[in-house]
């Protein structure tokens, strides 16, 4: 049988697609295939372990080299994260994407509903397979969006580490899961999954080693609970997420934020007027 130059052409396509799928992933997306102003990489690139996927600029860590080589300056670093943030909980609303603050970002919302004036960094969570959704259909899209400091519109990338389909916590090179980039001022936001331990299905946790409880546990199980994720109260973490505002747009937060921040930063976080490194 002799086949046609079109089953040649649709073969050739079919094992270039399975190579591609297959081919060892070195690093986040090549300086050459993003760089927007830069002429120069500013990752950290060479000196990271090969089996690490984010490489975050050499002169601070919450940036990416990739679109900036210097920190910026306090009001513009502030201006940049607070676009940062509007963009990302738009644009996640736009794709039907759930997802919804913690960690730092939390407390900031817990006192004035804004990013925390000393915060460089935004953490989000998706569920498992919203991170699924958004690596099949969304990554290495790039988003325009309008906000408040940006009338005309920035440019905003989202990028999925392809291990996100390990959700084993040993894997500490790769505990981000996806990031939402600013391709001018180098700022992202990190997205981490949540997932749902296998054996226990009352527990989520991520890779960065944090445990959620999503639902109730009856007695009899607060021993495991506790063993888990360190206590155990009478409520879901997690779920339902409650709606309120952060940085002037819609946002979700946990069910039992007040207890996640005290178990995370202590009792007084949330009362100490104070702040001290």
């Amino acid at each position: 049988m002799i086949l046609s130059g079109t089953v040649w052409h649709i073969l050739a396509v079919v094992f270039l697609t399975l190579v591609l799928q297959c081919a060892e992933v070195k690093g986040d997306a090549d300086f050459e295939s993003v760089r927007v102003l830069m002429t120069k990489d500013s990752s950290g690139k060479g000196g990271d372990p090969k089996d690490k996927y984010w490489h975050e600029s050499v002169f601070h860590p919450h940036y990416d080299g990739r679109f900036i080589d210097h920190e910026l300056d306090y009001e513009d670093q502030r201006t940049n994260l607070t676009s940062l943030m509007q963009s990302y909980l738009s644009t996640m609303a736009d794709l039907g994407a759930e997802t919804w603050i913690i960690h730092g970002t939390l407390m900031g919302w817990w006192w004035n509903r804004k990013i925390m004036p000393w915060d460089s960094d935004i953490d989000v969570h998706v569920a498992a397979d919203t991170m699924a959704f958004l690596a099949n259909y969304y990554n290495m899209t790039i988003h325009t969006v309008r906000t408040t400091h940006a009338p005309q519109g920035k440019n905003y990338m989202l990028e999925v580490n392809p291990k996100y389909v390990d959700p084993s916590p040993e894997d500490r090179l790769n505990t981000i899961d996806a990031r939402w980039i600013d391709m001018l001022s180098g700022v992202f936001i990190d997205i981490t999954a949540l997932h749902r331990k296998r054996y226990h299905p009352g527990v989520m946790f991520c890779k960065d080693a944090h445990r959620y409880r999503v639902g109730p546990i009856p007695p009899s199980q607060g021993n495991m609970c506790q063993r888990l994720i360190g206590y155990c109260t009478q409520e879901a973490d997690i779920f339902p997420l409650r709606d309120s505002i952060f940085e002037d747009q819609p946002v979700k937060i946990p069910y039992n934020y007040a207890e996640l921040l005290q178990e995370e930063y202590g009792r007084v976080s949330l009362t100490r007027t104070r702040f001290a490194e």
